[in-house]
């Protein structure tokens, strides 16, 4: 007999509008990451006191569907969030088959998993918001604590896979680490890979 899959989920934050995705949406926060950023506004997400709670595909919908007509009026849905939401990557493609091919499923990924996962969040994700934190891999890996290989090589794969509409990356400006040169540099690499949506952001520290 098959396990069901299950994920930890550290929270549902419902009634977000336009901030993680379109439309109104509700952010699913999973427990684990790869990356240990020097800024983590989450580090909730890997400590591992955190409360959560086990959750299969089903139960999960059970949770969220109370919002079905807002996704559904607005073009919304739900945002996988973390920590690292791919390496929930077999969850989120059992909970599109339960929840179907009408709500706009959007992931919010380092990408910094094997790409087997990635592959599998793209049969089922509308939208990925890649946070690359910065394409100088010096700057990535003392903000990380990781090299930007894997990441770096999972985007180009990415980029051949999906339309260019259905990824946005994220290019933060951190205090300490990276420079607004930094950012145009990111950019115009980001660019000639073939990313053509961009979120510029300022971390505000405090």
């Amino acid at each position: 007999m098959n396990r069901a899959i299950t994920a930890p989920v550290i929270t549902i934050s419902r009634h977000r509008l336009e901030t993680d995705g379109q439309g109104v949406t509700s952010l699913v926060v999973f427990h684990g990451c790869p990356l240990r950023c020097k800024y983590c506004i989450n580090p909730f997400s890997f400590a591992p006191d955190t409360r959560m709670v086990e959750m299969t595909p089903n139960e999960l919908y059970d949770k969220v569907k109370i919002d079905a007509l807002y996704y559904l009026a607005t073009g919304g849905g739900i945002t996988f969030g973390g920590g690292e939401p791919l390496l929930r990557a077999d969850f989120i493609k059992e909970f599109r088959a339960i929840c179907g091919y009408t709500w706009h499923l959007c992931a919010e990924t380092s990408l910094a998993v094997p790409w087997e996962l990635v592959e599998t969040a793209a049969s089922c994700i509308d939208h990925f918001y890649v946070d690359c934190k910065d394409m100088n891999p010096d700057i990535y890996e003392r903000y990380t604590g990781k090299t930007i290989r894997l990441m770096r090589e999972n985007l180009v794969r990415l980029i051949d896979l999906l339309p260019p509409e259905r990824i946005t990356v994220r290019l933060p400006l951190i205090r300490n680490f990276n420079t607004e040169t930094d950012r145009e540099n990111s950019r115009r690499i980001l660019s000639d890979i073939g990313i053509r949506q961009f979120n510029e952001l300022t971390y505000r520290l405090k």
